[in-house]
């Protein structure tokens, strides 16, 4: 009897000797904690590690992430591709026109000979180049070819702002001028005149050009709508100086 109870006392103590956790072990869902943090089974390991992101490489080797887009960019409209293609263009054009409509008004514009009041020296269909800025500095010359507005005279008989006229300087103001015998005379001196069709067949005068006047004839003296028919010219009716004929070609040169 005693053996007995000796054996049941030894197996007791080794009961209690026994942790707790060795009777839990057979529970698969928990961790074996009889075994060190580093022997834990594979598949508890596996379970709490996050999956890896899947990286790639782009054109360039940098890594990036195979995240999605945030949003997926609007195409813009064909006009809006339209302008941004062209708007360069768009705007030296723009450019090109204002300083074309700038020179046009305060330079140069060209000029189309309608009449042969002007011939030999421009004939009908000649293109002309006239320059505006000289008479911004400077009074007429004797001699040059001149463009202006028609003055009062003219304008009572039908003639618009929108005309011009072309006609050659021979007097200035203060000047007496006459034609008599076929000749043109200021201040009684017989101009030599190389550029006219033929001598003139009529008389007029003497007149004394006024302040702030010219007195104007065409080279076609006998058919010629000048200031031997309706006066002197104002001087604030000039538009500019006949400068170069650009057509046509066989023609081209300083007027």
């Amino acid at each position: 009897m005693a053996q007995k109870l000796s054996c049941q006392d030894m197996l007791i103590e080794r009961t209690k000797q026994l942790r707790l956790t060795d009777f839990m072990a057979s529970d698969p869902s928990q961790p074996d904690a009889t075994k060190p943090d580093g022997m834990q089974s594979e598949a508890v390991q596996q379970s709490a590690m996050p999956e890896p992101q899947q990286i790639e490489l782009d054109a360039g080797g940098d890594a990036r992430t195979d995240a999605p887009l945030a949003e997926t960019e609007t195409k813009p409209s064909w006009w809006k591709q339209f302008w941004q293609g062209q708007r360069e263009n768009v705007v030296l054009l723009g450019i090109a026109l204002s300083l074309a409509i700038a020179i046009r008004m305060f330079v140069a514009e060209p000029r189309f000979i309608p009449s042969d009041s002007m011939v030999p020296t421009l004939e009908v269909g000649d293109r002309l180049v006239v320059e505006k800025v000289s008479f911004r500095f400077r009074q007429p010359k004797r001699g040059e070819v001149v463009i202006f507005e028609p003055p009062r005279q003219l304008q009572a008989l039908g003639y618009g702002n929108g005309q011009v006229f072309i006609k050659r300087v021979i007097g200035k103001p203060g000047q007496d001028v006459a034609v008599q015998d076929g000749s043109v005379f200021v201040d009684g001196k017989a101009l030599v005149e190389p550029y006219i069709a033929e001598p003139p067949a009529y008389d007029w005068g003497p007149y004394t050009v006024p302040e702030n006047a010219l007195l104007v004839m065409g080279d076609n003296r006998n058919n010629s709508n000048d200031s031997h028919v309706w006066g002197f010219l104002p001087q604030q009716n000039l538009r500019g100086r006949a400068l170069f004929r650009f057509w046509p070609l066989n023609r081209v040169g300083w007027v």
